[in-house]
Parts: structure tokens; C-alpha cells; sequence
């Protein structure tokens, strides 16, 4: 089952009170297993008023939310249910997940940090480790987890072959 970004309908300025009511029902329901992120789309306005910048929040899309989850029986009853939100886009009953590059696009426009890195590794692979304890040792890729954003790299440390686990962040491939 692949996790997709979907898009919800709300009423009209309750987007953050849907996002709020839908954070409780999660955990109340022990959903956190199935819906991960809910996203209210903004991004900052500059308005200059009396001479003075301000910057506020703008909504991207009004009356929509972001929701990243798993869709099953359960997660659809749950999102669809929460007060505020009046269905998922889609066409007719069922919702369409965003493809990743609008997803992207998306979350990219609003500052919001990936949740990972998207790396060009691969096992086997000889690297430099940038950070940490062990800062400027080489060692090879033995293992990739992209899920928690990490990997494991064979270091030569007293003669003998060390595993260590790093993140993506920590790593530089040798060119």
C-alpha cells in the first residue's frame, strides 16, 4: 500500500479547524499508523500598508485541505467524517490521489520541509562521511533505508570493518 497526498474539500475558512479536528480524531482513533500529514496550502503576502511591510499568510487554496495518508476503508471514514470537511476531490465516490509532483510542488511553495531526503545512492557505493564522529572516514554503502533516512556504511576503523548507521545528511559520495 503506497501512501498519496489527497485533497479535501472543506467549508470555506474552516480549513484550520478541520486540520485541527482531524489531528484530534487521528489520535483519538489511533490512525497515526494510516494518516500521516494534514496541510493547510499558505504562503506568505506582502502587504505594505501606511508605509509598513507586513507579511501575512495567504491561502493558496481556499476551502481545501492536504491530507497524506494511506486510503482504506477506516482512513476514508475517518477524514471523511471530521466536521468541516464536506468530501475528498475526486471523481464521483472515489478520491484521486495528487501525483507526487504536484505534491511536491505544492509543499515545496510553502516552505515546508520533505519529510526525506531524496537520495542518488546505492549499495556498494564508496562515500565520505561529512558529519559526526566520524568525519572525513571513507567507507562503502552496505545497506540503504530510505524510510527513516539513513544508511549503513562499512568503515575501515583499527583495522577492522565497522558498520555505522548515518543519515542521508551525513554522507557525500566521492566523485
Amino acid at each position: 500500500m503506497e501512501k498519496n497526498w489527497y485533497v479535501v474539500h472543506t467549508y470555506s475558512g474552516y480549513e484550520n479547524k478541520v486540520k485541527a479536528n482531524l489531528e484530534k480524531r487521528i489520535e483519538s482513533m489511533n490512525m497515526e499508523e494510516k494518516i500521516f500529514r494534514i496541510l493547510v496550502p499558505m504562503e506568505d503576502e506582502v502587504e505594505v500598508k501606511d508605509g509598513k511591510k507586513k507579511i501575512s499568510k495567504r491561502k493558496v487554496f481556499p476551502g481545501y485541505v492536504l491530507v497524506e495518508m494511506f486510503m482504506t476503508d477506516d482512513s476514508w471514514y475517518v477524514v471523511r467524517n471530521t466536521p468541516g470537511v464536506t468530501g475528498f476531490v475526486g471523481s464521483g465516490s472515489k478520491p484521486i490521489p495528487l501525483n507526487e509532483a504536484e505534491a511536491r510542488q505544492i509543499i515545496r511553495q510553502m516552505g515546508v520541509e520533505e519529510p526525506r531526503a531524496r537520495i542518488d545512492f546505492s549499495t556498494g557505493e564508496n562515500v565520505r562521511v561529512t558529519a559526526g564522529p566520524f568525519e572525513n572516514f571513507i567507507g562503502q554503502i552496505d545497506e540503504i533505508n530510505i524510510e527513516k533516512g539513513k544508511v549503513r556504511v562499512i568503515i575501515s576503523m583499527f583495522g577492522r570493518e565497522t558498520p555505522i548507521d548515518l543519515e542521508f545528511t551525513q554522507v557525500e559520495k566521492i566523485s
